[in-house]
């Protein structure tokens, strides 16, 4: 059984295919439904098209470099599911994963099946995390995450207060800048990086560079790596970095430490998180330098212009704030998987997929098994580590259960 009919999900189908096994992937919308309902409308994948490959399959149009939107990754998956003939059952809510002797019952909307093993594939960014005292916003001031914002145009009037500056943030302050719209950028911990180095897109170096293919077990601390902030990129080809949003008028704080009434208390840490950022950034660059030959130092982006004078706190009323999008990560929703002690905040620790319960297995969480699982381009080597280990072993069903699709549990 597999939970999530995404990019993740449809990688363990092709290759259990592959492997002879009988299998379904279970999927509570369509193919590649969170494409098609949780992204806002001009969002673009942030890996050029030639980063989107999967088991046996790669993006085939004319423009490898292109920056796919939502609509066509969607369509993507679409066509790839065709193509390995993936037994998706659509429409289908997983509402409970349990043991069952030695495999599994998979409570669903449509009836209860019975599963040698689990693979969950339903994706780390199912809801957003939300600071604790998120909810002591004004509720006349409208409260939006990534996964609810659409377009400038449905943003409540006034000045818009996004907090968070990594991906998610960076992009949508950008976009309602570039819409005329007043924007705080409240900054926590980021990544930096240029989208283009040295005539090249910076993926390109970090794929040729082997920086994609860091491997989990070669990382000291394994959690602060899963925990790294995304990088500061957009797949419309321009740079949504500080530097470029101060450029264009975004007006940059600190991180949010609270709200009490109308007033939001902001952290006077914003010289030390650019500093930090720049610091890791200028790490990395100095790293792809040295594998030139003779090493010589790149182009480097300018830094960030640093307020002088910075507001510890923010009058929601008196600044005329109609809007805060909580762009502050994400989580994954596994309130289905019955499994005690599993789950950890929204995370399932796990080891090359498989977590420490024998016979479930995890997919598509940043950093799960290299630097790369986090992207398309991951799921087909994390992938091929889960299925090795369930073809490696296979319980017998317990007594009295039948297996296969749409199996009946007494």
């Amino acid at each position: 059984m597999v939970v999530g009919a995404g990019h993740a999900g449809l990688a363990v189908s092709a290759l259990l295919t592959e492997a002879g096994r009988d299998h379904v992937v279970i999927e509570r919308g369509r193919v590649a439904q969170s494409w098609r309902t949780q992204r806002w409308d001009s969002l673009r994948l942030l890996t050029p098209a030639w980063l989107s490959r999967l088991p046996g399959y790669s993006y085939d149009g004319a423009d490898q470099d292109t920056f796919l939107p939502a609509g066509e990754v969607a369509a993507y998956l679409t066509r790839y599911a065709a193509w390995t003939a993936a037994p998706v059952a659509e429409n289908l809510t997983v509402l409970s994963v349990r043991r069952h002797g030695d495999g599994w019952l998979v409570g669903c909307d449509g009836g209860a099946w019975y599963a040698r093993h689990v693979v969950i594939a339903s994706g780390h960014a199912t809801r957003p995390a939300l600071p604790a005292f998120a909810w002591r916003l004004p509720r006349r001031v409208q409260a939006l995450s990534p996964l609810g914002y659409r377009r400038p145009e449905d943003v409540a009037p006034g000045r818009v207060l996004v907090v968070g500056a990594s991906a998610s943030g960076v992009q949508i302050a950008d976009e309602l800048a570039a819409a005329g719209r007043e924007v705080t950028l409240a900054a926590g911990r980021h990544t930096r990086l240029p989208r283009h180095y040295r005539g090249q897109d910076i993926t390109w170096w970090l794929d040729r560079a082997g920086q994609f293919d860091r491997r989990i077990d070669q990382v000291r601390d394994r959690d602060a790596y899963r925990r790294e902030p995304s990088v500061q990129l957009s797949g419309h080809g321009r740079s949504v970095d500080l530097a470029a949003l101060a450029a264009r008028g975004v007006r940059l704080t600190g991180r949010v430490l609270d709200i009490d009434g109308d007033g939001v208390r902001l952290a006077d840490d914003l010289p030390g998180t650019v500093a930090d950022a720049d610091r890791r950034m200028h790490q990395l660059l100095d790293r792809l330098d040295s594998r030139l030959w003779p090493p010589e130092p790149g182009p480097r982006p300018e830094p960030v212009p640093v307020p002088a004078v910075r507001p510890d706190r923010l009058d929601l009323r008196g600044e005329r704030y109609g809007a805060v999008i909580w762009a502050t990560g994400f989580r994954g929703d596994y309130s289905y998987l019955h499994v005690p002690g599993v789950e950890q905040h929204g995370w399932l620790p796990q080891y090359r997929g498989a977590t420490a319960v024998p016979g479930l297995y995890v997919i598509g969480q940043p950093f799960g098994n290299r630097r790369r699982s986090g992207l398309i381009d991951g799921a087909r080597l994390d992938a091929a580590d889960i299925v090795d280990a369930i073809t490696a072993r296979s319980p017998s069903p317990a007594p009295g259960v039948r297996t296969g699709r749409y199996a009946t549990v007494p």
